[in-house]
Formats: C-alpha cells, structure tokens, sequence
C-alpha cells in the first residue's frame, strides 16, 4: 500500500549536465548512497529523473523545511563522511551541476504527490510514467495576474487535454545562503509540474492541446506574450528509487 504524501516549503530543481553516456553510472552511485544520507541530514528527496529529451542530463528535486534548515542540511552532508567518500566518482560524470532553481510552492500548496515507501536501495527497472516540468520565465518576479491566469485558463485546458497538473512553484527570492552550491539568481520563475500515464498519454495530449482552438487559437499566445522567452519543457522519467513518479 503506497501513502501519498507532500512536500515542502523550499525545493530546488536540479539539472545536471553529465559526459556522454555517464548518466546510469550517475543514477546508480546516487541513488545507493545519497538518498538516505542526505535526508538524514535533514532534506527531502522528492525526485530523481532521466531527462528523456536530453541523454545526458540528470534532473532531481529536494525540499527543506525553510532556508535555514536548508543551510544546516547543506552543511552537515557535505561536509559529512558520504560526501566526502564519493564526490570524485561523482563529479567525474557531470560536466555542469550549477543549472539550479531555487523555488518554493505557489500560494498554500505544498509540492506531490509522493509515493511511499520509497523503492528498496538496489531496485532497478524502467517507470512507464512522465513527469512534465514546464519553466516559465519572466522579466520580473511572477505576479498575481500571471498566477491567476494560469490556474483560470492555462491549467484547466491542459487538464482538459489530459494533463494531470499537481504542483505549480515559483522562485524563492531569499539569499543563497550556502554559495558552495550555486544557484541561477536573479531569474524569475513560474515552474508547473503534470503527470502522464505514459509516453501514449503525453503524446495523446500534446495532440489534443494542438487540436484545440482555445489553446492554440488564445490561451497559449497570451501566455508566450506574457514571457521574456519560450518556456522550457523538461520530459522527465522517474529512476525506480524516485518518489515523485
């Protein structure tokens, strides 16, 4: 029986750019040594993902209770013993490990739903699923007009193409205070997260979203009008240790 939980106040995406075909390797040093290490340090591992349309970039998602339980985690893993055992092997697959949002859940809500208990250390297997994170970006910090458009028109026609939308963040503004690890500051962020069965149910809705007048005829030109560039979509297939699936 899986519990559907929720998560957190503060989050960061992570996109890493890895060497040709290091990815797996990635994957498997992660996922047996820094899911349980970190969150005994006081973090949440929401995520990890093949990104499907980049083959050599690994995306992954963590919380925080609040920005200084974020500095506190930050500090106790890395500069703890599991960290310090496998940072060369890591750091050697990625080429970039600095593409990172610093975000936090728009209005009340809360960032799932998660999946639990989380896959046993060694689990290995494909997830049929897709998780779609779309990065909207803005000249100026998202406002309410913007966050009011999206939940009136925006989301309910991606939820009539068959979207399964469960989270909508933004950027949390408050200083890095852990500058060991970069993040993109001075970037202004709307980021919206759907769930598809499958490859067939995202591409039945990417059809339906193309078909739709509303859509293309009004909904998405006001959107694209409202961004400083195109939003970036992230295709994204949950690793068999993830969470968020």
């Amino acid at each position: 029986m899986h519990e559907v939980t929720a998560c957190c106040p503060v989050l960061e995406l992570r996109q890493y750019t890895l060497h040709p075909g290091r990815r797996d390797e990635l994957i498997e040093l992660f996922e047996h040594e820094f899911v349980e290490t970190q969150e005994a340090a006081g973090m949440r591992l929401v995520g990890q993902f093949r990104d499907l349309d980049r083959p050599d970039r690994f995306v992954w998602i963590r919380g925080f209770a609040d920005m200084p339980a974020r500095k506190e985690a930050l500090q106790a893993f890395y500069g703890g013993p599991v960290w310090q055992a496998h940072r060369e092997a890591a750091n050697a697959t990625m080429i970039d490990s600095d593409n990172v949002l610093l975000l936090r859940p728009v209005g009340d809500g809360t960032f799932g739903p998660l999946r639990e208990p989380r896959a046993p250390i060694g689990a290995n297997g494909r997830a049929a699923s897709r998780i779609v994170a779309t990065i909207h970006a803005f000249d100026a910090p998202v406002d309410e007009g913007f966050r009011q458009f999206f939940d009136d028109e925006a989301m309910p026609a991606l939820e009539a193409a068959g979207a399964r939308s469960f989270a909508r963040l933004e950027t949390e503004s408050a200083e890095n205070t852990f500058p060991r690890l970069p993040v993109r500051a001075g970037e202004h962020v709307f980021v919206s997260f759907a769930r598809f069965a499958d490859d067939a149910a995202l591409g039945e809705a990417d059809a339906r979203l193309a078909a739709s007048k509303r859509w293309t005829g009004g909904i998405e030109a006001e959107l694209r009008k409202r961004l400083k560039s195109a939003p970036e979509r992230l295709v994204l297939e949950p690793t068999a240790r993830s969470l968020l699936r």
